[in-house]
Parts: structure tokens; sequence; C-alpha cells
């Protein structure tokens, strides 16, 4: 699937970034992988952890510069799109910041990938673009639709545009894991916004699965789904103290402005083009929903359901995430947020 193929990665120093190109390296004879992003720093420190690979070419740029876009697409096969403003109270306070970059950002790489009809663009997005209540999530929904739509575009002559969503990823940067491990070793208390909060988790490996199957499997239009656990935060918070060696408590705050109580992957509208593939979900796309009436699934695809109560199997997913941290390139110990 990737022999010979050059690929960008926007948005690629971060999390995402760093371990697609730890795959692709290490599993495909992938010919060369273009990172797009606006920091040198973390540019440099790739390419030094990367040993000067040299089928890795860097290009300093932003995705809401159509011509940079433009000049760095020319002859890829592959884009993984994961350029994104992500977090929940960066986006509240600076709305429009998050529409140029998740929004018309977006727009600039689908318009340069089927000016050069790409293969294959598969867009990165999130668990907060469903039935989204804060700005990041709604930005997200909003490039969700330009990503199925595009396949659909008369200028389209081939390219295969879907989406990937995901919940939250292990050892994420801004998520709670880093942040309660912290609060510890500050001697400070774990401070939570609400103790019925659920989020889905899946490591990094998890993540990158999904891509290499939507890459795999893609057809033009659909979003591709892992199946994930979910747990409640205050298990998360019992196995981080236990861990520490820590007596568990914790400080509940409130939740903040845009935040969800449960997190959802799959919505009833999306049920009846949900087909189960195993280890994944495929939402085909609306204007398939003729053809695809399936009944794989009967509710939502929710946080709030089938949660992991079991603590031995939550730590058991920490502890894999920590490991595979060790792999990749790290920007202080912490992954970037997807």
């Amino acid at each position: 699937m990737m022999t010979n193929k050059v690929v960008l990665v926007t948005g690629g120093t971060g999390s995402f970034g760093n371990y697609i190109v730890h795959r692709l390296l290490k599993e495909t004879n992938v010919k060369e992988i273009r990172i797009l992003s606006r920091d040198e720093k973390k540019q440099y420190d790739m390419k030094i952890h990367y040993k000067n690979d040299t089928r890795l070419k860097f290009f300093i740029g932003d995705i809401r510069d159509y011509d940079r876009v433009d000049e760095i697409m020319e002859g890829v096969d592959i884009v993984y799109q994961a350029a994104a403003l992500k977090h929940v109270s960066v986006c509240e306070m600076s709305p429009y910041e998050a529409v140029k970059t998740n929004i018309i950002g977006v727009e600039n790489v689908i318009s340069a990938a089927l000016k050069h009809k790409v293969e294959k663009l598969i867009c990165i997005s999130t668990d907060k673009a469903v039935k989204p209540v804060n700005v990041m999530g709604m930005t997200k929904a909003i490039q969700e639709r330009l990503v199925i739509s595009a396949n659909q575009a008369p200028e389209n002559k081939g390219t295969v545009c879907s989406v990937v969503r995901y919940g939250n990823v292990l050892l994420s940067r801004g998520s709670v894991i880093p942040y309660f491990r912290k609060l510890l070793s500050d001697g400070e208390t774990i401070t939570i916004t609400d103790e019925k909060m659920t989020r889905f988790l899946l490591t990094l490996n998890d993540a990158i699965d999904l891509v290499l199957f939507a890459t795999k499997n893609a057809v033009g239009g659909e979003i591709f789904v892992k199946k994930a656990p979910s747990v409640y935060i205050t298990d998360i918070a019992k196995v981080i103290c236990l861990e520490a060696g820590k007596k568990f408590e914790y400080r509940v705050i409130g939740k903040i402005p845009g935040e969800k109580l449960n997190e959802i992957l799959i919505t009833e509208e999306e049920l009846q083009r949900t087909e189960d593939m195993g280890e994944f979900f495929t939402i085909h796309p609306y204007w398939k929903q003729d053809k695809c009436k399936f009944t794989d699934i009967t509710e939502e695809y929710s946080s709030g359901n089938n949660i992991l109560t079991d603590i031995y199997q939550i730590q058991k997913l920490i502890q894999e995430a920590d490991r595979m941290a060790k792999e990749v390139h790290v920007e202080k110990g912490e992954f970037s947020k997807i």
C-alpha cells in the first residue's frame, strides 16, 4: 500500500505525525515523508530523533497559506491532514483562529490535493466533532463535511477523501494522565471537573492502526471509527494515584466551558450507515444511505455506555501507552495533543 509512495503529513511534528512517521519508516517501503508544520524547533528535534533519515523532508509552513500548501503538494500520493487547533479552551477563547486553521486551512489542503490529483486524503477528526458543544468540535464537524463533500466536487479527478474519528489518546499533551501525574509530583490534590465524566481511551498504536485501516479501505466519503474502551475519569485518577503510591483523593472543580460529560463517536443519524468491520466501524457517506441499511449497532456509540471499570485493565492500557512513548520522539516528555 505504501511502497514507493510520497506521503505528506500536515501538523507532522505533533504526536500523530511522530508516530505515523515511526510506523511508516519501520514497517513500509515508503519513498518519502513530507512534514509540514510551523515549529522549526520541533522539526529540528524530530530530524535528530530519526537520525537524519533521508526519506524525511521538512517544510516550514501553515495550512492557512494556500500557496505554501500547493507548493508542497506537488508529487504527493497520500495526505494525512492532522494540522489543527485542538485545545478546547484555546478555541473557546479565540474562535476565529480555530476557524482559520480547522476550516479554511483544511479547505486549502483539500483544494491542493484535488489540484495535484493526490490518490488519498485522510483527515484526522475527533469525537468532539459529534454533536459538538464547543468551538473546537464545531470547526472539526465542518472539517468532516468539507472532506466528505470533496469526493463529489467537479474538480475531483479521482482523489479519495475520507475521515478518521477517534477519542482521547493516552498521554497526549493537555490530557488527564500527564496532568494528574504533574499534580501528584508537585504534592497537589488531583482535580476533576465532574465525577460522572467518561472518555474513550486509545493508545497511539490504536490511532495509527485506524488511520492505516482507512488508508487501505477508503473508497471515498467514509468516516472510520476504532472501537475503544471508555472509562470514568475518576478511575484514571485512581490508577495514577496507585502508580505514584499516593492516597486516592481528588477535588471536584466543575466542568470547563464547552466540556461534555460523555463523548460520542457515532450518532443515531449515522447508525443505519454504520458497518461493523471487526475492530473498526465504517460510516458510509449519506449518498449511499439507500444501499447501506445496516443493523450492526442499534444505539449511539457513546463513552457513557459499556464503561470499563476494571482498574487492572485500565492500568495495563496506561502502561502500554507509556511503553509506546519511549519509541517515538517526545517533546518535553509529553505528546502534543491530538
